[in-house]
């Protein structure tokens, strides 16, 4: 149906009309206006405009001041959108269908550029950085101060024509640089660690010590690392032909902010990292994790949070909108849910590429501006969204927190000049590129600067959403889907012309130099001059105190006295254990036909799998296999296992589908509570102590699994507070792992085959309780934490990997969430056919232990009776026990010390499972 100056509506008591805020991207609307441009054969004119509104009509008997609670609480987030509500006597004598007109920004910013005053008192400048979202703490704001007191700058800014004391703009600078989100400063401080015995010991720099180090021990032991740690994704070979490049971001506090805005930013804005890695990365796939409170909350929504609920659907949307209009599938990801994540939840976005391995006959990862390539932005325009995210993201959620911190990505425009840019890349157009993310054309110009040694760029030449934006405000707003190359004069003409017929803007901003500073230019007047070297190395070094006192936690005595089977199917249906198909069917997985083994896998594609599979070069055999691990409710117990686990996980997910031992590489997400000492963080020295941990068990881990870790990314103010309220995360760590299948036909799902194949516990079951999802369901925490014995698990991963690709297993699950029994269920019920299995042997208190407990390196396998010879004698000297059966009854029997004790068929156990989130 259509209407003209009417509304769609009939019959309803109220209308509520909710559209966009001015300035805010309107991705329907900017491609209506687009697609009438095309049919009118012109574009549209001054005054003319498309918007997008969406009408909801009420009936019965409500009121107004209802309407305004549903418009306010349920449908619209104020932050970004605005709505009108109508009575339909109201709506009648209107003369038209829309409520809410043309969303025109009106708001000019101060186009004059002031000099900022710095010579005040410290709580002054303290204040300062805190009016301005600069996020900079008061060593930080002095060390600017001294800067600007040196005689030589002073000298050199007067012959420039620069006042004495910084611009607007070169303080926002300094600050995006320096912000804990770009800088990553508690990773590179100077840490003294005391452990309970009251030794003390420095640690200069965690990433250097447990991260780039570990890294570096391993390179040296194999031979497919490309590039890492210096470009925008981690990348390693594939194969002959092609290199392959992963990175992981986070997006949590605009998320907080508006969930869907914040999380197709989050999507698409690690897309154009992967963009950006080497001279250009073809997007393959997506990944996501997410965490959130309970959607099923039902206590108090503090100040400025939305329901969990809303949040979930909200950051689910717009991933999901992200990688489906870009053409890219979604392969892998989590949803983890735990009560402190209602505070900030947590939103992690990966992505993968391909490139090959040479481009116009050169590496294709090595890549740097030269002094005289021109900076060409190409992409969107430019407006106030965006503005200050780095340095927002970089403190906690507060009363302040800017509403322009908040994007909403455009994964049309996005898809069109990423398609452009890889052309132009095999076209050799350009020298270097990378994104426009935090910080944009600060950040994106400021890095690229540092290889030549300078850089020139005149702000009043970039495009603009919308007029009245200050010098500053156009530096470094985040506006998305934006690229910044380096462009050789000589090539220029040809890198226009591709872009103009491809439909692409691109715009001269300025050129690289070898000046030694960072200069920007508005309207013909030099307005910034930072010294390139203290831009980049001027800023202080943290110095951080860290003490790490166990917590005294209380073990739970498991007693065997109730249902087990009720147990089961409670444990089966507990959030972090349960089915998430409802919200990852909507993802596309098929783009790119390039998937071998889904998210869903058995007769019904609706069992768990364990990790991705794809076959990324048509016609080769060889797969990739990608999965994640991700633990944060063993923090409250200990983080050193905490992380060990995660870590462990990942790297089972990727051996239970066929990937060789050996060629493994990892990704490390942090998101951690504010680990800082001060007077709202009076724990902060216990919260960098579990930071500290945690990195020794990475390291510890990656090192005996001889797992290089490629990329990685930290999140350091993950708390909320306004008022007397503070909610701070669980210390949390995404660990991603990608791995190579030889040969994809080999690869083994999670899901019984058939009746008649034996089942098999691979790994140690042992008195592990603690933070288990069975104790959750009672409340409790626990406190025997699962142990990783990184040695002997080693040992297991590579004699079940040899046995896998000798085709001796049927089906391969890892034990993870909810334990022994879970991991049993779901390869059951996945595969169609029942289990008969005896877990005497196991040696456990109790049938609760053995079923409930989440030790770590443990798979459960099905195996044909006739290999079964072969496949323990692959497996000797590998804790390997035969248990039980498949049989073709729909039944699941679990037998213990002589009795029954599970005894259910599948669809209950199946029911269980899907029921929670099946919305």
């Amino acid at each position: 149906d259509s209407a003209l100056d009417r509304a769609l509506a009939r019959d309803f008591t109220y209308l509520i009309e909710v559209g966009y805020r001015p300035g805010v991207t309107d991705n329907v609307g900017k491609s209506s206006a687009e697609g009438i441009g095309d049919v009118l054969g012109r574009s549209l004119a001054a005054g003319e405009a498309v918007y997008k509104s969406t009408q909801y009509v009420l009936r019965g008997d409500v009121s107004r001041g209802t309407c305004e609670h549903i418009a306010r609480d349920l449908l619209a987030n104020e932050l970004i959108e605005r709505w009108e509500i109508r009575s339909a006597a109201e709506m009648a004598g209107a003369g038209g269908a829309a409520l809410l007109g043309l969303p025109v920004v009106t708001e000019r910013s101060d186009v004059q550029v002031h000099a900022i005053d710095l010579e005040i008192p410290d709580e002054e400048l303290v204040a300062l950085s805190r009016e301005k979202t600069l996020a900079l703490e008061l060593d930080e704001m002095k060390a600017i101060q001294a800067y600007y007191r040196d005689e030589a700058v002073r000298r050199e800014r007067d012959a420039l024509g620069l006042p004495a004391a910084p611009t607007d703009i070169e303080l926002e600078v300094l600050a995006q640089t320096w912000s804990e989100h770009c800088k990553h400063k508690i990773f590179n401080a100077e840490i003294q660690y005391t452990d309970p015995e009251g030794k003390t010991s420095a640690i200069d720099s965690l990433f250097n010590t447990y991260v780039k180090a570990t890294t570096d021990e391993i390179g040296k032991q194999v031979d497919w690392l490309v590039s890492v740690f210096h470009d925008n994704a981690g990348i390693i070979k594939f194969d002959d032909q092609w290199n392959f490049a992963l990175k992981c971001e986070t997006h949590n506090s605009p998320s907080a902010l508006d969930p869907y805005g914040g999380a197709i930013t989050g999507i698409v804005g690690v897309n154009r990292d992967i963009l950006g890695a080497g001279l250009g990365c073809k997007c393959i796939l997506n990944t996501d994790v997410f965490c959130f409170a309970s959607p099923f909350f039902d206590g108090e929504i503090p100040p400025r949070l939305f329901h969990p609920r809303r949040v979930l659907r909200g950051v689910h949307r717009g991933v999901k909108d992200g990688g489906n209009q870009s053409g890219i599938p979604d392969v892998n990801g989590a949803i983890v849910f735990h009560e402190r994540f209602l505070g900030k939840p947590l939103v992690f976005c990966g992505t993968g590429g391909l490139i090959p391995t040479t481009v116009a006959g050169k590496p294709s990862h090595e890549k740097g501006a030269r002094p005289g390539d021109l900076i060409v932005m190409s992409g969107g325009r430019i407006g106030k969204d965006g503005i200050h995210g780095a340095t927002f993201s970089s403190e906690e959620l507060h009363e302040g927190s800017p509403a322009t911190a908040v994007q909403i990505g455009d994964p049309i425009t996005q898809k069109k000049m990423a398609d452009f840019l890889l052309e132009a890349r095999d076209l050799d157009l350009f020298t270097c590129i990378t994104d426009n993310g935090a910080g944009g054309l600060s950040s994106s110009v400021g890095e690229m600067a540092r290889t030549p040694g300078g850089a020139a760029i005149h702000l009043d030449k970039a495009p603009l959403k919308y007029a009245g934006l200050a010098p500053w405000e156009i530096f470094l707003s985040e506006a998305q889907e934006r690229m910044t190359c380096a462009v050789p004069p000589d090539k220029l003409d040809a890198f226009l012309d591709l872009s103009r017929r491809r439909a692409v803007e691109s715009t001269v901003l300025g050129s690289f130099t070898d000046s030694g500073r960072l200069e920007c230019y508005y309207e013909g007047d030099l307005i910034c001059a930072l010294d390139m070297a203290f831009l980049h190395e001027g800023v202080p070094k943290m110095h951080l105190k860290a003490v790490w006192a166990p917590p005294a936690l209380t073990p739970v005595v498991v007693a065997e006295d109730g249902d087990l089977t009720a147990d089961l199917k409670a444990v089966l249906g507990a959030l972090n254990v349960c089915s998430k198909e409802t919200f990852v069917r909507m993802y596309d997985h098929e783009v790119l036909a390039q998937s071998v083994l889904k998210q869903f896998q058995g007769v019904d594609h609706d069992g768990p799998g364990d990790a991705a599979v794809i076959r990324p070069v048509p016609g080769s055999q060889r797969g990739l296999a990608i999965a994640c691990g991700i633990c944060p409710k063993y923090s409250d117990i200990d983080t050193y296992w905490m992380m060990a686990c995660a870590v462990d996980e990942a790297v089972r997910n990727l051996i239970s589908v066929g990937v060789e031992f050996g060629t493994i590489a990892g990704l490390d997400n942090f998101c951690w509570p504010d680990p800082i000492q001060s007077e709202k963080t009076p724990d902060g020295e216990h919260k960098l102590a579990q930071l500290v941990r945690c990195c020794q068990a990475l390291r510890d881990v990656c090192v005996a699994y001889g797992i290089p870790l490629i990329s990685g990314k930290d999140s350091m103010k993950n708390d909320y507070r306004i008022g007397d309220t503070k909610i701070s995360i669980p210390p949390t760590v995404l660990f991603t792992a990608v791995g190579i299948v030889s040969d994809v036909t080999r690869t083994v799902s999670m899901d019984v085959k058939r009746p008649g194949d034996l089942v098999y516990i691979l790994g140690d079951t042992k008195d592990e309780m603690g933070g288990s999802e069975y104790l959750a369901l009672r409340g409790q925490l626990g406190a025997g934490v699962p142990e990783v014995d990184a040695a002997k698990a080693r040992r297991l991963y590579e004699k079940l990997a040899a046995a896998i690709k000798q085709g001796l297993v049927a089906s391969c699950h890892d034990c993870s969430d909810g334990g022994l029994g879970v991991a049993l269920a779901e390869s059951a019920f996945a595969g169609g056919y029942g289990m008969d299995v005896d877990i005497t042997g196991l040696g456990m208190p109790n049938a609760v232990v053995a079923l409930f407990g989440e030790s770590q390196s443990r798979f459960v396998a099905t195996v044909p009776a006739a290999k079964a010879a072969a496949f323990e004698s692959a497996l000797s000297g590998a804790p390997t026990m035969r248990i039980g059966e498949v049989i073709p009854e729909e039944v699941f029997r679990v037998a213990a010390h002589g009795g029954v004790s599970v005894d259910a068929t599948l669809a209950e156990l199946k029911e269980a499972w899907q029921r929670p989130l099946q919305w």
